[in-house]
């Protein structure tokens, strides 16, 4: 069927229906026949099915549009994941998204070149931003190489206005009820997640890097200056540490202007929300979760209206930062990427931006090893209510927002997520977002409410858990895991998503108040296991008896616990000690429960029997991480501490200390 695109010119004016005749042969009709057709409405014009609804409403109307352009071949990243660093995965998917951007935009782009037509590139989704007319838009649909036109709104992200000490009050408080701050200078939401204890422990985010998309960011505000990436005290660079997607000013009067060429915050938006992950001036105003990371940052949004492009343009550069002004495919570090990334905004489906525009992009971000943190939203209080993009994604972490006494704020957005039809239970944690007082523009401050003042709790509280466990670094399923199970579960009679009163998760909570003392402490702890080989001399009928204690570092007791060994090679089981099994070689104990700091004592003897030369005896292999092989010194102990993650863990949850010879 052919399509047919809208011509203004012929609005009001009448033309002659093609009935079959040519249309020189018109006046040969029946005197007093009068056919003729008006303008049809641009949706009955007959749109391609891969074009989205917004965009032929606007170009078969007349107008040019900025629209998406989906190429049909993407990246396959499957094999990253079986990558063994954070750092090999970041090069192996940077590298695989521009090798198909690359080659597969190629005709297109030659195409678009000659035809003088505006464009921008992407690889982080294989993607071109297109500015273009109806007929643009139906020879792009029928590329063989062209999955679909996706719309490219400019949406609007309302922003809460802060206000400062004594000034007027903003949504959903007031003066009289503003949380007092909480340790000396600690504000009292980053205390009310217990980053400050985690401080104590010696872990403040350091060697972390933490990055935001927002309104921008006033970077040399006294609670940031000194955390920006691109400060050394001195001098600033901003090169590979911030990027202005803003490139046209279509929103009234901007501060920053267009394509800044340093950090600006043309709102207030995120510098607040950067203050809440590291802000610090020193000890006077400790209002940041992690003080001792380091931000990047990228403005994606003109006074408050962002696109899906511009979200998509900031993403790609976290994913390999490259200089102020330089080329994202040529230009770009991959090594240089943050570990964790806010996002205290939505674009809304409600405004035109499709459900699924974004998706690939974040779950492309993640497989690199980046955790994608989202604010749920503020359309509470009613349920499924998650309904926007980031959020809504299995990929992003999403963070719901409570008050100070850990009630869930009557704005903050509630799952189950409907509008992709997965049902998906969403927030996924909760964090402080009512009363939250942080940095502004201008070197002051002010209090803001909002999911997106909550969202900001999780990034720093991911920086907290990296910098003290920072072999979870580039774990994001691990690390969410962690911050999910240790925080303060919290349930719900609203019901939302058939949740049960005591749920947890539930779509309210999800699985509650993010705690970071929890998260580091639980993390860092878990069994430590030691065993020590008591030598005999290695005669014929010898006996060898290892001594083998649990004791449990966590701070939860485990129950059911079960602890298996298996004796060595060229020995003969002796005796045990303690509520033991014996089945073939493996000796197995039992405990009904294993409290905070108790030792479960275990002692196997063997006998041993003819020795080839060189033969060892004890040759033990933990079976947590292939990289933990141990061949221990005979006589020597043997420890190992097993995070409770694994331990509780499907995998883990009977998990066996054993291995070749006496594991």
């Amino acid at each position: 069927m052919p399509y047919f695109c809208y011509n203004p010119t012929l609005m009001n004016r009448r033309f002659l229906l093609d009935v079959g005749l040519p249309f020189g042969a018109a006046g040969l009709l029946l005197a007093g026949l009068v056919v003729s057709v008006y303008a049809v409405p641009p949706r009955q014009l007959h749109a391609p099915t891969n074009v989205a609804p917004q965009v032929w409403d606007a170009t078969a109307g007349g107008s040019e549009v900025e629209f998406l352009v989906i190429l049909a071949e993407q990246a396959d990243l499957s094999t990253a994941a079986a990558l063994p660093t954070r750092e090999a995965r970041l090069r192996y998917v940077y590298d695989a998204l521009r090798e198909t951007a690359q080659r597969s935009q190629a005709p297109l782009r030659a195409q678009l070149e000659t035809a003088g037509v505006d464009y921008r590139s992407f690889y982080v989704v294989n993607m071109l931003a297109v500015k273009g007319d109806c007929a643009l838009v139906t020879r792009l649909a029928a590329r063989p190489d062209v999955a679909r036109i996706a719309a490219n709104p400019r949406v609007r992200l309302v922003l809460p206005t802060p206000y400062p000490y004594g000034g007027e009050p903003g949504r959903g408080y007031t003066p009289s009820i503003l949380p007092t701050r909480g340790k000396a200078s600690v504000e009292w939401n980053v205390a009310r997640i217990s980053a400050d204890d985690v401080w104590a422990l010696g872990y403040t985010g350091q060697s972390i890097v933490v990055a935001g998309q927002d309104t921008g960011y006033a970077w040399d505000h006294p609670t940031l200056i000194n955390q920006y990436q691109g400060y050394d005290g001195v001098t600033a660079t901003h090169d590979y540490n911030w990027h202005d997607a803003i490139h046209t000013n279509t929103h009234g009067y901007n501060p920053c202007g267009v394509d800044s060429p340093e950090p600006c915050d043309d709102n207030s938006h995120g510098t607040h929300t950067m203050g809440t992950i590291v802000g610090d001036d020193g000890g006077n105003n400790q209002i940041g979760v992690a003080p001792g990371a380091h931000w990047i940052g990228c403005r994606n949004m003109d006074n408050g209206w962002g696109t899906p492009a511009t979200y998509a343009e900031c993403f790609e550069f976290f994913l390999a930062p490259y200089p102020v002004g330089g080329d994202p495919v040529s230009d770009g570090v991959p090594s240089l990427a943050p570990h964790v990334i806010n996002n205290s905004w939505t674009c809304p489906i409600s405004e035109g931006c499709a459900w699924d525009t974004l998706q690939a992009v974040v779950e492309n971000v993640r497989t690199a090893g980046i955790v994608v943190v989202a604010s749920a939203g503020n359309s509470g209080s009613g349920c499924g209510t998650v309904q926007n993009p980031p959020a809504i994604y299995d990929a992003a972490f999403s963070v719901g927002a409570s008050g100070s006494s850990d009630g869930i704020a009557s704005f903050s957005s509630r799952g189950p997520v409907t509008v992709d039809g997965s049902g998906r239970l969403k927030p996924d944690v909760t964090a402080p977002g009512v009363g939250v007082r942080s940095s502004v523009p201008g070197g002051g401050y002010g209090w803001k409410s909002g999911t997106s003042m909550a969202g900001p709790h999780v990034v720093g509280t991911v920086a907290l858990l990296w910098s003290a466990a920072p072999y979870l670094i580039g774990d994001v399923d691990g690390t969410e895991w962690v911050i999910a199970q240790t925080a303060r579960p919290l349930t719900t009679t609203q019901g939302c998503g058939d949740d049960d009163p005591d749920d947890v998760p539930n779509n309210v909570y999800g699985w509650g108040i993010v705690d970071a003392l929890a998260a580091v402490l639980g993390e860092t702890s878990g069994l430590k296991i030691t065993k020590q080989a008591h030598l005999a001399p290695l005669l014929p009928g010898a006996q060898l008896t290892y001594t083998i204690r649990v004791t449990n570092t966590a701070i939860f007791t485990l129950t059911q616990v079960v602890l298996t060994d298996t004796i060595p090679v060229s020995t003969t089981f002796a005796w045990a000690n303690g509520n033991y099994t014996l089945a073939g070689s493996v000796v197995t104990w039992t405990a009904a429960s294993l409290a905070p700091d108790e030792v479960l004592t275990a002692t196997l003897a063997v006998t041993v029997e003819h020795l080839s030369p060189g033969t060892p005896v004890v040759n033990v292999a933990y079976g947590v991480r292939a990289s933990e092989l141990l061949t221990p010194v005979m006589g020597a102990p043997v420890e190992v501490v097993i995070p409770w993650r694994y331990i509780l863990s499907p995998i883990f949850r009977n998990w066996s200390l054993g291995g070749s010879g006496g594991g």
